[in-house]
């Protein structure tokens, strides 16, 4: 008998399911502000989100308070590099050419962990910059446990044009490791794709214009037929496409091939982003890591007046906000250091957005544009992607630089 009772005993605790309760002061949503709301977490799933009046039974469920401070989706970044660092500590070409994968990748667990610390909870890294699929096995590493990071989705190498991109100046008897996978015309283009995702890339990235030249304007890299193509292979394995695109008509091709976000746009035109809100596709302004290449040129930012590139950030920027085109929340991070993924917030909002807007692109909008249909919003059924912030980040973007509080899938790794 009392044998039988002890194996009933502990199959009721193996079944019970671990709860707590959230009482903040207020709750954003991934849409909306709301005062006097409480959130359940069942397990790794949020089972309640709403006025602590409506859920019954409160008293009976493990409490955490968060006084003063505003709960929220965990922030999912839209543009990353984990296995890139500060260019002012050492310049790409050199982080490509002299950095082997493996230290690449003991910087990107580092990086990794920085950022999930910094409330990022999801993070798309578009591109492994010469590091082959080191990417792909970073994922991994933290999908079993091994190591703490965000969920990521990552693009592998990336494609580009044959000639296009770097690192560039050493003589033709001379190979060296690009920073992507060069390809030239439809067949080679496919297969290349096909490569990517064979080998784990959760989407594809194409860098639609780039610098043929050194110091050169930027040009269109692939014909229309090369990205109709790898967007048509992408899509047919149930994948996407994204374009790194800075000129109107590398944009205007990559919006024709059917790309899903564009990655940059610095010259785009009205004419250009109203085009993109026609087809659906979201612009990635990137506005921080432009911000920081200006700085590590010796800019003095409030010193001095804005250079030409910040006065053309700004401009296309708010042409962006005005035709209505969905911003995607990404700071090419990495360019920058990573877990100061607050910087692009607070640019965006200094640029003319909306600080709920801003929050907005970072949690909810994001996850519909990246198919993240269970995250980005503290919902019932999501999962319990939480993290908190001192104060009323609406009232004051700079209070995401204050993280107090991080849990990603139901496990608390920052308290």
């Amino acid at each position: 008998m009392r044998t039988t009772f002890l194996i009933l005993f502990f199959l009721v605790l193996a079944s019970a399911k671990s709860q707590m309760l959230l009482v903040p002061d207020q709750v954003f949503d991934g849409e909306t502000l709301h005062s006097n709301w409480v959130v359940l977490v069942t397990e790794n799933r949020i089972t309640f989100a709403g006025p602590a009046a409506d859920l019954k039974n409160s008293g009976s469920y493990k409490k955490k308070e968060f006084k003063g401070m505003t709960l929220m989706p965990g922030i999912i970044e839209g543009h990353s590099h984990l296995l890139l660092h500060p260019y002012n500590e050492t310049e790409w070409n050199d982080q490509v050419l002299k950095e082997s994968p493996v230290e690449r990748a003991v910087r990107g667990v580092v990086h990794a962990k920085k950022s999930l610390m910094a409330g990022i909870t999801t993070m798309r890294d578009l591109g492994a910059e010469g590091a082959g699929y080191t990417d792909v096995y970073l994922k991994k590493t933290i999908e079993d446990g091994i190591i703490p990071g965000p969920r990521l989705l990552v693009a592998g190498p990336a494609i580009v044009a044959t000639g296009a991109y770097g690192p560039k100046g050493f003589h033709d008897g001379i190979t060296v490791p690009l920073g992507a996978e060069p390809v030239s015309g439809k067949a080679e283009a496919i297969k290349e794709v096909r490569t990517q995702l064979g080998h784990g890339a959760n989407f594809i990235k194409i860098y639609a214009d780039y610098r043929w030249g050194k110091d050169e304007p930027s040009q269109p890299t692939f014909l229309q037929e090369e990205i109709d193509a790898m967007v048509a292979t992408a899509t047919s394995a149930g994948r996407y496409v994204v374009a790194h695109a800075g000129t109107p008509e590398g944009m205007r091709r990559a919006i024709l091939g059917g790309v899903e976000t564009i990655e940059h746009g610095d010259g785009g035109t009205m004419e250009i982003f109203k085009m993109m809100k026609e087809k659906g596709v979201g612009l990635c302004p990137t506005l921080a890591a432009g911000d920081a290449i200006e700085r590590y040129k010796g800019w003095k930012k409030g010193k001095e007046p804005d250079t030409d590139r910040i006065v053309k950030k700004k401009k296309s920027f708010k042409m962006a906000l005005e035709s209505g085109v969905d911003i995607v929340f990404g700071g090419d991070v990495g360019v920058y250091s990573h877990g100061e993924n607050y910087r692009e917030l607070e640019l965006m909002v200094e640029y003319g957005m909306q600080p709920l807007n801003v929050l907005r692109s970072a949690t909810s909008v994001n996850a519909r544009i990246f198919h993240l249909n269970e995250l980005g919003r503290i919902q019932e059924n999501f999962l319990a992607d939480i993290i908190a912030v001192e104060g009323n980040p609406v009232k004051d973007i700079k209070k995401m630089r204050g993280v107090t509080f991080v849990m990603k899938d139901g496990v608390v790794y920052k308290d």
